[in-house]
């Protein structure tokens, strides 16, 4: 047994002791969620929960905290999310939200469980110092992981990986995902306006209807999955709102619609933008109509680190996790400008892949308190990871 393996044992250990504590924060924070820029109260009840000292104010709302490792050598950090979603929740456990927002998308989960891995660490000691990142505004932009990275904090404590898990339904309970290259979709969002000509619905020869135009764009974007990208590698064009009109009897001047595009590689994404400018402004102009077009580039596509990701897997077997080598995602994560700074690990861990069970994002979403221990297991593989390599 090597020196890691004998810290793993005694780290797990460790934080099967912190699960008490860790399950009362989680239900604190899912009770009391803050949306994206209004992160200020759980990052301070984190860094309370932390115990190491106030850490660094990064992306205005969140926080650094450093634990210092019992040797040299670069750190290591481990990232959770912050901010919930702006869903009503209406799952009826007793600390559910009373509030319209939610933390429908497990950041709950993984607060509690860096929370716990960090504390653990505390007890047994790590060889290189760690890095507790308190991440805001995940679900919105600006990004916050990209203001971290833009702020420096990374390199001012010598970051040279960063480690992310994120529960995931779609995955059997009891499984981590550690699969090397890409594992999440890079995304732009688009805003449409297509401006016709409005009337009388009873002289539609007299009108340029921007309803019927903007009908056939949504449709017509499809051909950018079907048409325009290998389909080996795939894209997703989705619209989420179209608004137009106030009555039955009255074709609007304009019509509305906003999507969002994503794309698994890099060098489809400036071919695939283009493609959606040809196909706004084709088909309004096919109908009469004129089409403005907005483009809000977010995130890009989030690529694991080959060799750490290997090592992770060992060190995720050797702790009894189902390690699963296939998953990938078309939802995407900020985590990805990590990624392009650092060497970066995004894991995915299961839920249980059940057949009309809650998704990310919904309502009645609410993964089990023992998620809290898997997450867990997959931060500290990640961080001995980064260590062995």
């Amino acid at each position: 047994m090597t020196e890691l393996d004998e810290l793993q044992d005694r780290w797990e250990a460790a934080v099967e002791a912190e699960l008490p504590s860790a399950i009362a924060l989680r239900h604190r924070v899912h009770a009391d969620p803050r949306a994206s820029g209004d992160e200020e109260d759980t990052a301070r009840i984190l860094v309370e929960a932390l115990g190491a000292g106030e850490g660094v104010l990064v992306a205005k709302t969140g926080r650094a905290v450093l634990f210092p490792g019992t040797g040299p050598g670069p750190a290591v950090a481990l990232r959770t999310e912050l901010d919930a979603l702006p869903v009503t929740e209406r799952t009826g456990v007793p600390w559910a939200s009373e509030t319209p927002l939610m933390h429908a998308c497990g950041h709950d989960v993984h607060m509690a469980a860096l929370v716990a891995t960090c504390r653990a660490a505390a007890v047994v000691g790590v060889p290189r110092p760690l890095v507790a990142l308190l991440q805001p505004r995940e679900e919105t932009s600006p990004s916050g992981a990209l203001d971290i990275v833009d702020s420096g904090v990374l390199t001012e404590y010598g970051v040279e990986a960063v480690i992310g898990a994120h529960v995931q339904p779609r995955l059997a309970a009891g499984v981590v995902s550690a699969v090397p290259g890409p594992v999440n979709a890079s995304t732009d969002e688009f805003d449409v306006i297509v401006r016709g000509q409005g009337g009388h619905a009873g002289y539609p020869h007299l009108l340029r209807d921007p309803i019927l135009a903007l009908s056939q764009l949504v449709v017509s974007l499809q051909q950018l999955a079907s048409r325009r990208v290998d389909p080996v590698f795939g894209a997703v064009c989705s619209v989420g709102r179209i608004e137009a009109g106030r009555t039955a009897n009255v074709v609007p001047n304009e019509a509305r619609l906003s999507g969002s595009l994503r794309l698994m590689r890099a060098e489809d994404r400036d071919l695939a933008l283009e493609g959606l400018a040809e196909i706004v402004h084709g088909t309004a102009k096919a109908h009469g109509c004129h089409a403005e077009l907005e483009i809000s580039p977010c995130e890009p596509v989030l690529h694991n680190e080959a060799g750490l990701t290997l090592r992770a897997h060992r060190r995720l077997v050797r702790a009894g996790v189902g390690v699963d080598t296939d998953f990938r995602s078309f939802g995407a994560d900020d985590f990805a400008h990590y990624c392009g700074t650092t060497r970066g690990l995004m894991m995915f861990v299961g839920l249980g892949d059940t057949a009309g069970a809650p998704s990310l994002h919904d309502e009645l979403f609410l993964p089990p308190d023992s998620a809290i221990r898997q997450v867990a297991s997959a931060l500290i593989a990640g961080y001995l990871a980064a260590v062995e390599g």
